[in-house]
């Protein structure tokens, strides 16, 4: 397929994209050493900024080249539901009284588990809360994970290696952990309908598998950095009390949230509300993350308007492959481009097998945690962690090796049981 103009630019931009996700220390190093423009560096710095400034360059491009009309029609042709969601949907989950809910939870389970330190916590953190997501989905229980983990064990000054290899097997279970349901997960929500695929169906041919492999890298982590984590006690739920009547307002919330996951109209509606009730008792809320999820917001809107100038190349990638080539396709294409987008492409196509369906939904899901654009909560997650780590910058590429042994038992769980 020849691409237009359009397409071609929007291909180069969207590799340029990715390029400056690598580039955010470059950037903070200017804003050290060119104070004039301090503030722009900041800014290009922070690595959801990528996507957004990238796909503005995008529609300036098409207002220059194609004229105001054309520009605005694909900006209204874009479905903007979903990063929408993801903002409302960890705002409302950082709460106190959310937190605090979780945080009692993964303490009591925690204390049914024989093991030193905070081998058990972070067994639970890390293989409970993403099983979770398939419930409360993903950008939620990444949301949860993500603090729970920053406020109670990053913050302790665990060595660089403890700190990928928990976010390495934080994305990777939060991207396979969302597939006991057919709501929870970006790219098996994007084929569900199409391919008539419910909740039933997903337990069956993905639930155990997801299960396996999400409760296998936890505890593989957790063996791996068994003398670092038994040296440290958490104690995860210190938070003020709340009163439960609060808490189960926001369980409300955030239920009703989910109810109406694809009705932007109603949850931000849900969320405005939300927002004064949040007001009313600023004696058991923490600050609110608005201006975390604001930015990870822009990087997903701007992987929607970037991704939708992909197709051209993508999909005659994808349909070259067979079942087998399929799913070691999509997991390496999900670390380039969002994994939700590659199912998308696939549901386009008429007449798919079953297997190829099923291989291409697996391999999605397997490569979501290799970088932070293969699934759409992992920007959540870096907003979130990122400070704990050398220059609040996280190295895509160690992100990348850290990534690796999970995707790989995810990868066996998929193909071979």
């Amino acid at each position: 397929m020849t691409p237009t103009t359009i397409q071609l630019a929007g291909a180069i931009l969207f590799a340029i994209a990715i390029l400056h996700t690598f580039a955010t220390r470059f950037f903070e190093h200017l804003a050290h050493t060119r104070p004039a423009h301090a503030g722009m560096w900041h800014l290009l710095g922070e690595v959801e900024v990528a996507f957004g400034f990238w796909a503005l360059v995008l529609i300036a491009t098409m207002f220059v080249t194609r004229g105001e009309k054309s520009a605005l029609d694909y900006m209204d042709s874009r479905n903007f539901s979903e990063p929408m969601f993801v903002f409302v949907i960890m705002v409302i989950a950082a709460t106190r009284p959310i937190l605090k809910t979780v945080m009692m939870g993964v303490n009591l389970l925690a204390r049914l588990l024989p093991l030193p330190g905070s081998m058990g916590a972070y067994l639970v953190v890390l293989g409970g809360v993403p099983l979770l997501g398939s419930f409360i989905t993903e950008p939620a229980a990444m949301t949860l994970a993500a603090l729970i983990i920053g406020e109670t064990l990053f913050e302790r000054g665990v060595s660089s290696r403890l700190k990928y290899a928990t976010l390495g097997v934080l994305f990777v279970n939060i991207s396979i952990g969302g597939t006991l349901t057919a709501y929870a997960a970006p790219p098996i929500l994007m084929v569900a309908g199409k391919w008539g695929w419910d909740s039933h169906f997903m337990m069956a041919a993905y639930g155990g598998k997801a299960v396996l492999a999400v409760l296998g890298n936890a505890m593989g982590a957790a063996l791996l950095f068994r003398r670092e984590l038994g040296q440290v006690s958490l104690q995860a739920g210190s938070m003020s009390p709340v009163p439960v009547a609060l808490v189960l307002v926001h369980l409300g919330f955030l239920a009703g949230v989910v109810a109406f996951a694809h009705h932007p109209s109603v949850f931000m509606g849900l969320f405005l509300v939300f927002l004064g009730v949040a007001h009313a008792y600023p004696a058991h809320q923490d600050r609110l993350i608005l201006r975390e999820g604001l930015l990870v917001s822009l990087f997903l809107a701007g992987l929607v308007v970037l991704g939708g100038q992909q197709q051209w190349w993508l999909q005659p990638v994808l349909m070259s492959m067979g079942n087998d080539q399929v799913f070691i396709g999509a997991t390496l294409l999900t670390a380039f481009a969002d994994n939700a987008a590659l199912t998308y492409l696939g549901s386009l196509v008429e007449g798919l097998s079953d297997s190829f369906k099923y291989a291409l939904v697996a391999g999605a899901v397997t490569g979501g945690g290799l970088t932070v654009i293969a699934n759409a909560p992992n920007p959540a997650g870096l907003s979130i962690l990122r400070r704990y780590f050398k220059d609040e910058a996280v190295s895509p590429l160690a992100l990348f090796l850290a990534a690796l042994p999970p995707t790989a038992v995810a990868a066996l769980a998929f193909m071979l049981l």
